[in-house]
């Protein structure tokens, strides 16, 4: 075979090689990756907020504020399952105001720290209530009290030292006495601790004179 034929079957060869190769390029299949990014709905929480409704007593003159009192805790009775205690305020600063209604008293346990307290005001006279007190003053309805230094007042507690199922009923050793809403708190301890059940559960009376 003469160099001629040679480089022609050369050329065919390298040809047939190209024109595969650009075939087998062509052939070839491509994958696209595609990501797709879901954003996040946005969802609000709506947490519930506690509420306490207490009427508060009301008052004339500045000079009925917890500052200018001195609180005395009056270890009570109890009966069926119900203990009913007192506490009595002395007015202790100078000048005059007139106080009507029902407190806001708070417990603090062992430590002094403040603790989940439910008020509940005992109606007047005229209404339905479940829980009477050994005072009849307590179960009047509220009247209007004036107060000079030296005045003492006083208000009925009761709750029930009686578990629930299987509630355990925490000690609590003081109480705290809010007279208005504002006007600071009057600090009373307790000479034996108090046992309130149904979550510190306390029905509270009306201010009302003492006899002293």
């Amino acid at each position: 075979m003469n160099r001629a034929v040679k480089t022609l079957l050369l050329f065919i060869a390298f040809a047939v090689i190209v024109t595969l190769g650009r075939h087998a390029l062509h052939s070839t299949s491509t994958t696209t990756s595609t990501t797709t990014v879901i954003s996040p709905v946005a969802t609000t929480t709506t947490l519930a907020t506690p509420t306490t409704t207490t009427t508060l007593a009301t008052t004339t003159g500045s000079d009925c504020v917890a500052s200018g009192f001195r609180g005395t805790y009056v270890q009570g009775q109890g009966a069926l399952g119900t203990v009913y205690d007192s506490v009595t305020l002395t007015k202790t600063s100078a000048g005059s105001c007139t106080l009507e209604g029902w407190p806001l008293v708070t417990l603090a346990d062992q430590h002094g720290s403040v603790v989940a307290t439910t008020n509940v005001n005992v109606p007047s006279a005229t209404q339905s209530s479940s829980i009477s007190f050994p005072t009849p003053s307590a179960n009047a309805s509220p009247t209007t009290l004036h107060l000079t230094t030296g005045s003492t007042v006083a208000f009925s507690l009761a709750y029930s030292d009686v578990p629930i199922g299987n509630e355990t009923c925490p000690s609590a050793y003081s109480l705290r006495v809010q007279l208005v809403s504002g006007g600071g708190e009057i600090p009373v301890s307790a000479q034996y601790p108090l046992q309130p059940c149904g979550q510190f559960t306390l029905w509270l009376s009306p201010f009302y004179p003492t006899s002293s």
